[in-house]
């Protein structure tokens, strides 16, 4: 298969899930992922690991992890979900992204071993795209040498694809509510299959986290064996201090007495959560003899590169990108809104999925906006935008109907003034399609 072939193939999958539904996984648990392993030779243990959960800031933490571990001269692989824009940006080797011809030769290698192993009775039914996606970052980075793999959860933790791995460090971020169908309606029962991750004596970092998930996390790590490293215990923040949104501060690690400063490169306050995160899981490989120096955290937090977060695209006006798409992640934006531009008129192009909670991220976000432009991104899973203004228009003191997110990026441009500001949020589909625009646009411009 060439490129084109295998990205296609991919999609007749189906509807992308980072776990089977509950019917499924009563059948399936981790039965694909672990006969494919087994077929491929275990490539998830030809390297060291660190694996990643939790609602909000699992992305932004793995990329602050493999930035630190590149910078102490690690080569480094990284695998995240879901994309922005290409389906490679999924599996990155020393932080670039997998090629084209490396992609397609890799898929078409593993789509013969599934066919032996569905003839042979080995699989019960085909793997699902996010298990197709998980094996071949298991293989590449096996294939490529990788000397430390940083995998970030797809969905909850206990039945996710990638929870095969033997880390040497697992983190959860800070847990909300989110996919409540596939992982419970409470906090309580998000965090259990959160927590699904931990594994006997393999220390947990641990986020701040609502008494409720705190709770069912510090239970499971008793029950296997886990230490636990919480980091608002590990960490004294000494002094903060923002500059065109972008969070720095002293900190002291209190084990050590060790002061340091971290300037995350990313936007917005929760970044120096994420920041910490990552901190401490590299002081615990440290422990383990990873050499990873001060100079190689600070250094590595500084110059992280995560698209599609609070990314700013120009000024006068200001354009944003973010992927807002669940109640925890619109609180976020909405304090960053208030930070940052009260009393400047704000235009909020929305568009949302099916799942999502969209009136309480409506709720959250649409007061601080001056204008909302409902809109939807290009996938079966989508609210319509006219749907959506149903749902969601009684939050917004004014708003406007444009199903095509190009054109409402164009109308919004063409109305905002230089001093206004645009935020492309609610969807990470949204985000990826409009960046992909964006680029376009500036292509054209610069012909």
């Amino acid at each position: 298969m060439n490129y084109d072939q295998a990205v296609h193939y991919l999609l007749t999958l189906g509807r992308e899930l980072a776990a089977p539904t509950q019917a499924a996984a009563a059948k399936f648990d981790l039965e694909n992922i672990a006969v494919l392993a087994e077929r491929l030779g275990r490539p998830d243990r030809a390297y060291p690991s660190a694996h990643i959960a939790g609602t909000n800031g699992k992305g932004s933490t793995a990329a602050f992890l493999e930035s630190i571990l590149r910078h102490a001269g690690f080569r480094t692989g990284l695998y995240t979900s879901p994309h922005l824009e290409r389906i490679n940006e999924r599996i990155r080797i020393n932080g670039e992204e997998l090629g084209d011809e490396p992609f397609a030769a890799m898929f078409t290698r593993l789509q013969g071993l599934i066919e032996e192993l569905l003839a042979a009775h080995k699989l019960r039914a085909h793997p699902t795209y996010f298990e197709c996606l998980t094996a071949m970052a298991f293989e590449c980075f096996a294939r490529d040498r990788v000397e430390f793999g940083v995998f970030e959860v797809g969905l909850g933790g206990r039945l996710d694809a990638t929870n095969i791995l033997s880390p040497l460090v697992t983190i959860i971020t800070r847990i909300d509510f989110d996919h409540e169908n596939f992982l419970g309606h409470s906090l309580k029962e998000i965090a259990a299959e959160k927590a699904g991750i931990l594994k006997p004596a393999v220390p947990l970092i641990a986020a701040p986290q609502p008494p409720q998930a705190r709770e069912v996390i510090l239970a499971r790590a008793n029950q296997v064996g886990s230490p636990v490293i919480e980091t608002p215990q590990a960490f004294q923040i000494k002094e903060e201090s923002s500059q065109n949104g972008f969070f720095r501060a002293r900190v002291r690690e209190i084990s050590s007495g060790e002061p340091f400063e971290i300037a995350p490169s990313l936007p917005g306050r929760f970044q120096l959560q994420n920041a910490l995160n990552a901190f401490a899981a590299a002081r615990q490989l440290a422990v383990r003899g990873f050499r990873i120096s001060s100079k190689d955290i600070t250094e590595g937090v500084a110059t992280t590169v995560w698209p599609g977060r609070l990314e700013k695209l120009q000024s006068n006006p200001d354009v944003y990108l973010d992927g807002a798409h669940n109640p925890g992640a619109a609180r976020e934006l909405a304090q960053f809104l208030e930070q940052r531009f009260a009393g400047r008129k704000i235009w909020l192009i929305y568009g949302a999925l099916r799942d999502k909670a969209v009136d309480e991220i409506a709720g959250q976000l649409f007061p601080h906006a001056t204008e909302v432009i409902f809109t939807g991104p290009r996938t079966s899973r989508a609210i319509s935008a006219a749907r959506l203004a149903e749902i969601a228009s009684h939050h917004a003191p004014s708003f406007t109907v444009i199903s095509s997110a190009e054109q409402a990026l164009d109308q919004t441009l063409a109305e905002a003034a230089p001093d206004d500001a645009v935020f492309i949020t609610g969807s990470l589909y949204l985000v990826g399609q409009v960046r992909r625009y964006w680029k376009q646009r500036e292509q054209v411009a610069a012909r």
